[in-house]
């Protein structure tokens, strides 16, 4: 385990993800330049595939980190029955949700590492349409395009703020710290598709300042202490595959949960693998 990993287990994460929101949002133009100029060194940004090319054209480092992608720079998988990668970033893990025979399943982490779907979920009887599903975990670096899209089209049901740690969710965090994803802060947004459910859950992190929709902006509460639930059934919030969906402030993971048959997740895929929005994430069945 790295000394970071070790050390947060006792850093003060909602002190430091507070003024690490302060500095993402601060107006000045010195801070704002010494952050993007940083992170552009540092992470190796490509900025030739941003709709907005020019680093001094942001005013703010987190509209830098939200920034958006030129039209085209991203393209969909040609296949019509092709669930799409949600984001850029990597595979962290991706596979089978193991059943575990009481309506929950399990979810593999890492080596040694596992969680279970209603954990993740916040919710045991919304973890039971996956409990022999399939999932995916994309993990968001600094450097990536950091706008979570779909990938089937689906109608809103429901979204859960879950409040948590906020730990890194970076490898070497992933392969140490237990549990890691069911126990950070993360945001459960549940969706009707045509095949059944579907989950996705944007999972925050270290420095994170939070999470926004589409549909009503910033959903994470400045690190509430209590399950927030919101009911969308009625109100037609219906997304397009390959349309955004949210955004992360700062670099996380999202994961995507689907039922046990109705698609097969890509053969090519696998722990570590770098992938891009819009390629082949699964085949319907």
């Amino acid at each position: 385990m790295s000394l970071l990993t070790t050390l947060t287990y006792a850093l003060p994460h909602r002190l430091l993800s507070s003024l690490a929101r302060k500095l993402a949002y601060s107006n000045s133009p010195k801070t704002s330049r010494w952050l993007i100029d940083t992170v552009t060194r540092k992470f190796g940004v490509d900025l030739s595939e941003a709709a907005e090319s020019d680093p001094r054209a942001y005013p703010t480092f987190n509209a830098f980190f939200t920034r958006a992608l030129k039209p085209g720079a991203r393209s969909v998988d040609p296949a019509s029955a092709a669930l799409l990668m949600p984001a850029d970033g990597r595979i962290s893990q991706c596979g089978d949700i193991v059943p575990l025979g009481n309506g929950d399943g399990r979810i593999f982490q890492a080596k040694g590492q596992s969680f279970t779907a209603a954990e993740l979920l916040g919710d045991a009887e919304a973890a039971t349409p996956f409990a022999d599903g399939v999932f995916a975990t994309v993990y968001l670096s600094p450097r990536d395009y950091h706008r979570v899209h779909m990938p089937w089209t689906g109608t809103l049901r429901e979204t859960v703020h879950v409040p948590g740690r906020l730990f890194s969710v970076g490898p070497d965090a992933v392969r140490n710290v237990p549990r890691l994803f069911a126990r950070n802060e993360r945001l459960v947004c549940h969706f009707d598709t045509d095949f059944g459910p579907m989950a996705m859950v944007m999972v925050g992190a270290l420095l994170v300042s939070g999470v926004e929709t589409v549909w009503s902006g910033i959903e994470i509460p400045r690190y509430g202490d209590c399950v927030t639930v919101k009911d969308y059934r009625g109100q037609g919030i219906t997304l397009e595959r390959f349309a955004e969906m949210a955004r992360f402030n700062y670099g996380s993971t999202v994961i995507v949960l689907l039922p046990k048959g109705v698609a097969m997740l890509d053969p090519g895929l696998s722990a570590e693998m770098p992938v891009r929005l819009g390629q082949r994430l699964a085949m319907r069945a």
